[in-house]
């Protein structure tokens, strides 16, 4: 299957993968790689970058919303075969490297199997590697100082804690968009809605605090929502949030 590449705007591509998404900005023949998706998405993560005119060399950091081993999936290969560094926030660092899992278990999954689109998206899991583990060995924390990084497309990582401590969302104030992992979605195979939604709480370390990030999420100046599962949103970001916190309650 080859990746699903979708452009949109100058240097920015939304990459649909095996239920999770991914994001290459690119300056030049630079890039910076936004989450990698699942294990299994390696073959699709590759010929994404060859579809945008890269190659794996080229990519000068890999960001990690989270540490969840449907973003993590390749970082690790990325960073042992080229040298490249992946990059999160502080606190989901230690979560990166295994010392810990915040992420669904299988009874949890057991126990809401009978929702709608559980089933289905768990035989993916297993197909897609989702329960392997790939820690990344060395993975590094974002600069202390706050704004944007010196890296193509210049994303402001801006700390979204809930789904996990440490998730992060990225914001490229400049051109109007916000990559936002799993702090804020448009779509999910367990998800009977469409458009902008917070996961099913079964996917949230601390739903309580993934909540009140949407209310960080709708101070950032944004038109285009490029997140984690499901397709590219265009509105105001302010107004995604809000729909989404409407939707939890």
């Amino acid at each position: 299957m080859r990746a699903d590449v979708r452009q949109v705007a100058d240097g920015t591509y939304l990459v649909h993968g095996g239920h999770t998404n991914w994001v290459i900005l690119t300056e030049g023949d630079a890039v910076t790689l936004i989450d990698t998706g699942y294990p299994a998405d390696r073959p699709q993560l590759l010929d994404s970058l060859a579809a945008v005119g890269s190659s794996p060399k080229a990519v000068t950091a890999v960001l990690i919303t989270h540490a969840h081993n449907d973003h993590l999936g390749s970082a690790e290969h990325l960073r042992t075969e080229y040298g490249t560094p992946v990059r999160l926030h502080p606190a989901e660092v230690p979560h990166a490297r295994r010392d810990f899992l915040h992420q669904v278990g299988v009874g949890t999954v057991l126990r809401n199997a009978w929702r709608p689109g559980v089933l289905p998206w768990a035989v993916h899991v297993l197909r897609a590697g989702g329960t392997e583990q790939h820690p990344v060995t060395v993975p590094e924390p974002f600069p202390a100082a706050t704004g944007a990084l010196d890296l193509p497309g210049r994303p402001v990582p801006v700390h979204t804690p809930g789904h996990t401590d440490g998730h992060t969302v990225f914001h490229l104030p400049d051109a109007g968009i916000l990559v936002s992992g799993d702090a804020l979605v448009s779509g999910h195979a367990t998800s009977r809605v469409r458009g902008p939604q917070l996961l099913p709480g079964m996917f949230h370390h601390d739903r309580a605090r993934a909540l009140a990030s949407l209310d960080v999420i709708g101070s950032l100046a944004a038109d285009t929502l490029l997140p984690g599962h499901g397709p590219v949103h265009r509105g105001p970001v302010r107004e995604a949030a809000q729909r989404a916190r409407e939707r939890a309650v």
